[in-house]
């Protein structure tokens, strides 16, 4: 029994010391990956100012470190998605069999272009939907002045929930695979689905009636997106165990 007792907690101590050793891993991806986009972080900037008529205003020297170090960090963090999630596989992989290795591999790349597109998409929308909203507003009638700090925190403010939202649908494949979701579940919250999205929409937009319901309409295809992927999951899954269990 000792013995026993003994296996188990070297088997536990080795899992806590290759998960550390992982997280190390990504740690110093993220960093060399942030170093890259800080020393390009100018180009960036360029970038997002490119599609804007109006300059930037400065109120404080400490913003410009703000900017530089916020881009530059979220960029690092898109780039270190895919060795998040391939480190991940790497620690949980000695417990699947070859063919979910080969299955669970393939979302990788998957959970990065998600997360990108979600940034691209939100950012689509910032710019042509939800800032000439904001701008017309004014009408003329004040002074505007968007300062460096604020502008940036309220792109990011919109794009990263975008991004999040994004992966719902290989969420929903993965938790179905492994017997956590299942469609019919999702079928079943559905409208408390779509009332947390819309919530979600009014957070990232300006308070009005129209933008928040325009905004949530991708909100609600990624989400019938992802009950339809579900389903396919779940019944190759529901096929694989009826082959077994014919066998």
């Amino acid at each position: 029994m000792a013995r026993k007792n003994k296996e188990k907690d070297m088997n536990f101590t080795g899992h806590l010391s290759e998960l550390r050793n992982r997280l190390v891993v990504t740690a110093i991806f993220f960093v060399v990956f942030f170093i890259t986009s800080y020393i390009f972080v100018e180009d960036i900037y360029k970038f997002f100012e490119s599609h804007i008529d109006f300059k930037l205003t400065l109120i404080g020297v400490a913003e410009v470190f703000w900017v530089w170090f916020t881009i530059a960090g979220i960029v690092a963090l898109a780039a270190t998605i895919p060795i998040i999630a391939f480190q991940l596989w790497m620690f949980i992989k000695p417990g699947l069999t070859p063919r979910e290795r080969r299955a669970s591999l393939a979302y990788i790349p998957a959970i990065f272009l998600l997360f990108v597109g979600g940034l691209v998409v939100g950012y689509i929308m910032f710019i042509n939907l939800i800032l000439p909203f904001l701008l017309s507003l004014n009408n003329g009638m004040f002074n505007e002045m968007f300062t460096v700090e604020k502008y940036f925190k309220f792109i990011f403010q919109i794009t990263l929930p975008f991004a999040i939202i994004f992966e719902i649908p290989i969420f929903s494949m993965f938790l179905t695979s492994i017997g956590i979701l299942s469609p019919s579940f999702m079928r079943k919250i559905r409208k408390y689905a779509y009332f947390i999205l819309i919530i979600v929409s009014t957070m990232v937009t300006p308070p009005d009636f129209l933008l928040p319901i325009i905004v949530s309409i991708p909100f609600f295809l990624l989400y019938e997106i992802s009950v339809y992927l579900s389903a396919i999951v779940y019944k190759k899954k529901e096929r694989k165990h009826q082959e077994f269990m014919e066998s």
